[in-house]
């Protein structure tokens, strides 16, 4: 079969298209035929040996993939060969053939498209998780996302709606906004883009306050670096500081203003928490799916790449130019 792999430590540029031997599945693993395979932050991080996880190499990255069940192994019951499912694999999805754990693997109904389903359970899952879970949001709440215009933050846009939150969309260019105010959000607010001096900080912080009509209850911050300090100096009293990710990089924050606003730090490892829960995932799974059934959500995926051309996804993210969810798929 063929598969992108990561042979040294590097960006997107570093990935190869080989011909590999296919998977063999163990006892409680399921292999699938890939169908399509959505790209996340997650990816750039892991080829460039920064993510939490360092898997020995070759490998591929790709932590969630949609497809059919081609065989499971031993001790599997809830799929079958034949069945359309999507899986959340960690990295090696982004091949022809996967062999996932079978707790990581979920059937999926015959109306959602591969596509869609590839871009699903990450991006849901993380923000379903960090708001429902995490964020302990209460009707009528401000929510402001930063980075809304990402997967995870289109995501949380849509969820934060359906949860009846007031969602304020913060994003680094116009078209963007626009993007996400067509999606629901309520107000959108343009952020500079690049290293933010204190003035900066302060005028950006000056701007969450405006827009928002005083302030902020809860925050998502999918962006870090410069940008997470203006963000809390503007939450609400007893407000909840969501941690997503760091493509800004990582901040530094100042605890006394947690003390001044009696707000939290609320950290969002979605990955561990499946492992250590894993009731409670399925019982979100089962949540996301009877809201896509319902029209609440749907993933937006805004560019397909080939598998030879999955450097270039991954490229997109790293880069940040991606909107919505960037999907890798098999010819």
């Amino acid at each position: 079969m063929k598969a992108i792999l990561s042979k040294q430590v590097g960006g997107p540029e570093t990935l190869v298209l080989e011909e590999v031997e296919n998977p063999e599945i163990g006892p409680g693993q399921v292999l699938i035929d890939v169908k399509a395979c959505g790209v996340n932050y997650p990816d750039v991080l892991i080829i460039e040996d920064k993510y939490q996880f360092k898997p020995p190499r070759p490998f591929s990255p790709g932590g969630e993939v949609s497809g059919i069940v081609k065989a499971v192994g031993a001790g599997v019951s809830h799929v079958k060969a034949g069945d359309r499912v999507l899986a959340s694999t960690g990295h090696g999805g982004m091949a022809e053939q996967v062999a996932a754990a079978a707790h990581g693997v979920t059937p999926i109904p015959d109306s959602m498209p591969f596509d869609e389903a590839a871009a699903f359970i990450l991006t849901y899952g993380t923000s379903y998780y960090a708001l429902k879970d995490r964020a302990d949001p209460k009707p009528g709440e401000k929510l402001l996302i930063m980075g809304a215009a990402g997967g995870v933050g289109l995501a949380a846009l849509e969820l934060g709606k359906a949860m009846g939150l007031q969602v304020i969309a913060a994003c680094s260019t116009q078209d963007k906004i626009d993007l996400c105010l067509e999606k629901g959000a309520d107000k959108g607010l343009l952020y500079p883009v690049g290293p933010l001096g204190r003035d900066a900080q302060k005028a950006l912080s000056g701007e969450i306050k405006q827009v928002s009509g005083g302030g902020v209850d809860i925050i998502y911050d999918a962006v870090g670096g410069d940008y997470a300090e203006p963000a809390l100096r503007a939450m609400n009293w007893e407000g909840r500081f969501l941690v997503i990710g760091f493509p800004a990089g990582i901040p530094k924050l100042p605890l006394n203003l947690t003390l001044l606003k009696s707000c939290d730090i609320r950290g969002v490892f979605w990955g561990a928490s499946v492992a250590r829960n894993p009731a409670g995932h399925m019982q979100n799974v089962k949540e996301l799916f009877q809201m896509h059934h319902e029209g609440k959500i749907r993933p937006y995926v805004s560019s397909h790449y080939p598998l030879a051309e999955a450097g270039a996804a991954i490229s997109e993210l790293k880069e940040r130019r991606a909107k919505g969810k960037v999907v890798v798929v098999m010819e």
